[in-house]
Formats: C-alpha cells, sequence, structure tokens
C-alpha cells in the first residue's frame, strides 16, 4: 500500500480520531484538523500533523491546508437534532463546498466524505436498505443539509478527483459523544419512555468498523466514484434491549413505559412548533427525528460494503457502548 498524505477534517471529535488513528496505523501521513487545541495535542502525540483550523471561518485557508495533500477525508460536520438552520447550511453544505473546489483545484486524488443514514429517518420501518434505496424528506436541518453536501461531493467532475461517500450508523465506542451521552441521560432518569414500546431495530457500529470503513473507502476511491455506501455493524437490536442492557451498565433502573407510537408523533410536532414559535436554542425533549430513530425500524443490506469494500464488522458495537458506559459509571463514583 502506498503512502499518502492525508487531510482528516473533523479531526477533534470522537469519530475523527477513530479515522486518524486507523490511517496511522495504514501508514499514511495524516494531517489533522479541528477546532480542539487540545484534542491537537493527543493528535500530535498519536503522530499526526495538527493544524487548529474552523472551516468556516473568515480566517481559514483552505488551499494553504490542502496544499501537498493526496486526499481528503471530510469528517467535519454540525451534528445535532436541533439548531440554527443556518449553522448547518454554513459547516455541512458550504463548508463542504468549497473543500471540494480547493482540493479539485490543487489537484487532490481522493475525496472521502463522512455522511449520514439520518437521510433514511422516517415514520416506518426500513429494513435492508440498499444502495438503489432513495432517502426520505429530510426531518431536521441536520439530515437536509448532510443530503444537500452528499449530493455536491457524488455529483459528476470535470476533474480527476475520485469521490465517494460512506453513511456510518450509529457509532458508538471510545470517544463517542453523540450517541452515549443521550442514552445515558434517558437511562438515569426514573422513567424511560419506549415509543411503540422499544419495539424498533437499530444497527449501531463500532468507530473502529467505521474508521476502517472509511480508510478503505480512500484506499479504493478510484473504483467508487460517485457511490455512496452505507455502513452498520449488522447486529440489529431492539430500543427495549439497548436500554435495559445500558441501565444494568450504568446501576440505574428506570421503569420502562410504553407510550403509543400516534401519540409520541403528535406531541413531537407539538413540542417542536411550540420551540420555533418561543425561538427555543434548547432541543425539545422529544422531536420528529428522534422519535423516528426510536419509534421505528431502520437496519442496512451488508452486501454493497461487502462487496465494495471488503467491509465485515470487527467488533460488537453494543458491547463496546456497554463497555464505555461502565467506564462512565465507575468514573462519576471515583471521589
Amino acid at each position: 500500500m502506498s503512502r499518502r498524505r492525508i487531510l482528516v477534517t473533523g479531526a477533534t471529535g470522537g469519530f475523527g480520531l477513530a479515522i486518524v488513528r486507523e490511517a496511522l496505523a495504514r501508514g499514511h501521513q495524516v494531517l489533522a484538523t479541528g477546532r480542539s487545541a487540545q484534542v491537537g495535542d493527543k493528535l500530535c502525540a498519536m503522530g499526526a500533523e495538527f493544524v487548529a483550523m474552523d472551516l468556516i471561518g473568515q480566517d481559514a485557508s483552505l488551499p494553504t491546508l490542502i496544499d501537498g495533500c493526496d486526499s481528503v477525508i471530510h469528517a467535519a460536520a454540525l451534528s445535532a437534532s436541533w439548531g440554527n438552520p443556518r449553522d448547518f447550511v454554513a459547516t455541512n453544505i458550504t463548508a463542504t463546498r468549497r473543500l471540494l473546489e480547493v482540493a479539485g483545484a490543487a489537484g487532490v486524488q481522493r475525496f472521502v466524505f463522512v455522511s449520514s443514514p439520518s437521510i433514511f429517518a422516517a415514520f416506518r420501518n426500513r429494513l435492508s436498505i440498499g444502495e438503489a434505496d432513495a432517502p426520505t424528506h429530510p426531518l431536521n436541518a441536520y439530515a437536509l443539509t448532510k443530503l444537500a453536501a452528499e449530493r455536491l461531493v457524488l455529483a459528476a467532475r470535470d476533474d480527476a478527483m475520485a469521490c465517494c461517500a460512506i453513511r456510518p450508523r450509529a457509532l458508538v465506542g471510545e470517544g463517542d459523544r453523540v450517541v452515549l451521552p443521550r442514552l445515558v441521560e434517558l437511562a438515569q432518569r426514573a422513567r424511560m419512555p419506549l415509543p411503540g414500546g422499544g419495539r424498533a431495530l437499530v444497527e449501531m457500529t463500532d468507530l473502529r468498523d467505521a474508521a476502517w470503513a472509511i480508510c478503505e473507502a480512500e484506499h479504493r476511491a478510484s473504483a467508487l466514484r460517485g457511490r455512496a455506501i452505507n455502513i452498520s455493524g449488522g447486529q440489529p437490536l431492539s430500543v427495549r434491549d439497548i436500554a435495559m442492557g445500558l441501565a444494568t451498565s450504568l446501576g440505574t433502573s428506570p421503569k420502562l413505559v410504553t407510550v403509543p407510537i400516534g401519540l409520541a408523533r403528535l406531541l413531537a410536532i407539538a413540542l417542536e412548533a411550540f420551540a420555533r414559535l418561543a425561538g427555543a436554542t434548547k432541543e425539545p425533549v422529544l422531536t420528529r427525528y428522534t422519535l423516528a430513530t426510536l419509534g421505528w425500524s431502520q437496519t442496512f443490506d451488508q452486501e454493497p460494503a461487502q462487496r465494495l469494500l471488503g467491509y465485515r464488522p470487527r467488533h460488537n458495537a453494543f458491547e463496546s457502548l456497554l463497555a464505555e458506559a461502565r467506564k462512565l459509571a465507575v468514573n462519576r463514583g471515583k471521589p
């Protein structure tokens, strides 16, 4: 395998760290960028070069950043279920467009975009989602802007840059700052509401497996032009089983309360409408997107990932989630 210089954006997030670690393990030279200088020190200790940069900032010099890079792995994003739509557009669409333009002009050979399965979230079960399955109408600004950015990346190009996208589902493991914190918050309540009784199926993905898939896509980018590949741990579990396992690991015992799906949907719509009218910056306790991810099943057809990437999960994502939960419980118990 040839050694390349790879720019990894969003490198100071939990997933970004995993991507950098995997790229370094493959023998590549990694230029990592992100907003946290503290995490930047950790990246340098790992063997990467770090440049602190806000990609949407006025002082962001993308040509200087990209100069000399063979590949770009674009993991930076505003990942949240609620927020100002303008912020999502700036971070997820505008920054991606600028990065694509600069990378193409600089002669970068490969561009891998970290997309999101949020584009498939819907008020219905979607099982074994495949390559040809169409996205749904986005349920929030995050899904809307990630879909728009993905389409920019996958569009036909006049230059030689090979672009592709990977959509990793429900990332968990060391460094996860998205899935675990939200689940822990639920598990610590006296009552844990479960839409539809928690029967919906979720496929989580270990950060290390997703990072492997991203770096393998970078390696095979020339054969993946214009493709988006769905990635998951391939082990569907019910929301109820995940909740019970997490509560046990945290040493909590919330009462699981079944919430009828129809009632939950009306409540989510009402809470979102009220929050918008009030100009609330804090996410409502229930949103349509959150309900879609907890109330209806979403699983992936693994065949495309196996065929195009040689992908097979090496880690049990549920066990990774519980391991991180146990660490959290131990740390909280320390004086």
